[in-house]
């Protein structure tokens, strides 16, 4: 057991009662791999080899083995706790904060209080800034998140990393001028802050200026080869959709697909999962545009690893994405394995969490129906007013739940709904006006309508497009 001895200070400039200089490098060294969404986070487990009555290196790597390794969180725990006594205060709230966030049937509302309390008293803990904002992000407040980097900006001004933190929430809000002003500046510290470049790429995407996106983020790629298997393939995730939407040609999304999100998984310290999310992502984007031919080995190959029971209920966003690629590819019992799992998953949670999950569970029973094939079913799931910004709850950004809302479109106008498709998608395109597939959409719902000169109009503008953007 450990005793109260010799402090020493961690990058943040706050103490940890440990004698090992070591400790204190292995956990700077993971601070560096979490704020830059690096693929060595267990360097965590280093500090513990240096010393193993640590408490804030056994908190910190029982949160880590929450998802890499859970067999080893009861004894991280065990071990943290059975020195708390002599912990320095940093150490001690630190260990409450993740203590709780880590907890079964968790209440996210009292883990989102304890983080703010412990970023008042510790404001330059980027990483616990960090810990906070993703559990902001599967709570799908995105309000909150914007709140704790507002806090603790005066503390890390001119900070690496801080501003792609202030930038995203933002983004998220709609608040794309000051997101693109927070991203450029924390671009400017660092050329090679992944999170910077991922919502200046957000924001260039979400104004059209696909061309802009691609080059910026081409570029980027360069310091991409460190980054974590998620971030490395959701930025190239990113590129594909910029050319998806577009239009480039489909070979290019394809190229992309194959030889930089597929291509992680021979990487011998590659996270299948992590690839899985934004390989199935983007082929639920072909799917809906109708060219899933371009595809169509690929999806049948991924929906045979996502088969896999040790892949669902990692993610619900995950999730509802298997539901559909099992659905699709004929893998209906295994589907409906996965949703009656989600509907007992949701049934344990406790009432509050519960009744916020409802929307993810529409949302995925409606996203196995859509797979299937039975649009009436999934519409009726849906409801006329449906809009995917409202279900951030299943851990998605406004981006990765807008494919959701194109799925909306086309069963409306599949299912007789022409009327109504026009109305939602007139509304998107006053947001996004130089979406190609929303035109075309906007032209098809004319055509079912009979109202051939409108159609016309849209028409010429959907054809302006189409070669607005890539050769």
């Amino acid at each position: 057991m450990r005793k109260e001895g010799i402090k020493m200070e961690d990058k943040w400039g706050y103490e940890i009662n440990t004698s090992s200089s070591s400790c204190i490098s292995s956990i700077n060294s993971y601070y560096h791999e979490v704020l830059s969404y690096g693929r060595k986070r267990a360097v965590i487990m280093e500090a513990i080899d240096h010393d193993r009555n640590c408490v804030l290196a056994n908190i910190l790597a029982a949160h880590l083995c929450c998802s890499s390794d859970p067999s080893r969180v009861p004894s991280l725990l065990q071990a943290a706790n059975s020195n708390l006594e002599f912990a320095t205060p940093y150490e001690k709230t630190v260990f409450e904060t993740i203590n709780c966030l880590i907890s079964p049937n968790r209440d996210d509302d009292v883990a989102f209080e304890l983080h703010s309390k412990l970023l008042n008293d510790f404001p330059k803990d980027l990483v616990s800034l960090k810990r906070a904002q993703v559990l902001c992000f599967y709570m799908g407040r995105p309000d909150l998140s914007l709140q704790l980097i507002e806090k603790v900006l005066p503390a890390n001004n001119e900070q690496d990393f801080v501003y792609g933190m202030l930038a995203f929430p933002l983004l998220e809000l709609g608040r794309m001028e000051d997101a693109e002003k927070a991203a450029k500046k924390g671009f400017e510290i660092n050329k090679e802050d992944p999170w910077s470049q991922h919502a200046l790429c957000h924001v260039f995407q979400y104004e059209c200026r696909f061309k802009e996106a691609v080059e910026f983020m081409e570029e980027c790629s360069k310091s991409w080869a460190p980054l974590s298997s998620f971030m490395n393939t959701h930025n190239w995730w990113h590129v594909a959709l910029c050319y998806l939407e577009g239009n480039a040609p489909f070979e290019k999304v394809r190229e992309i697909y194959d030889n930089h999100i597929w291509k992680e998984l021979d990487r011998s310290d590659a996270t299948p999962v992590e690839v899985y999310l934004n390989a199935i992502g983007l082929l639920l984007r072909v799917y809906v545009r109708g060219e899933i031919r371009f595809f169509d080995d690929h999806l049948k190959i991924l929906a045979g690893y996502l088969s896999n029971r040790g892949f669902w209920y990692l993610e619900w966003h995950l999730d509802l994405l298997i539901l559909w690629a099992l659905a699709c590819t004929r893998k209906s019992t295994e589907g409906q394995d996965l949703l009656n799992g989600l509907k007992e998953k949701v049934s344990t949670m406790n009432s509050k969490k519960g009744k916020i999950m409802q929307k993810g569970l529409m949302l995925a029973e409606a996203a196995y129906e859509y797979g299937r094939g039975d649009f009436n079913k999934a519409l009726e799931l849906l409801g006329p007013d449906f809009d995917a910004e409202n279900c951030k709850m299943v851990g998605a950004s406004g981006e990765q739940l807008d494919v959701f809302n194109e799925a909306w479109y086309v069963m409306l106008l599949d299912g007789g709904q022409a009327e109504k498709a026009i109305e939602v998608i007139e509304k998107q395109l006053k947001k996004r006006g130089g979406t190609l597939f929303l035109w075309r959409l906007l032209e098809r719902g004319y055509k079912i309508l009979g109202k051939q000169e409108e159609a016309k109009t849209v028409g010429e503008k959907a054809k302006a497009l189409e070669n607005a953007y890539f050769e």
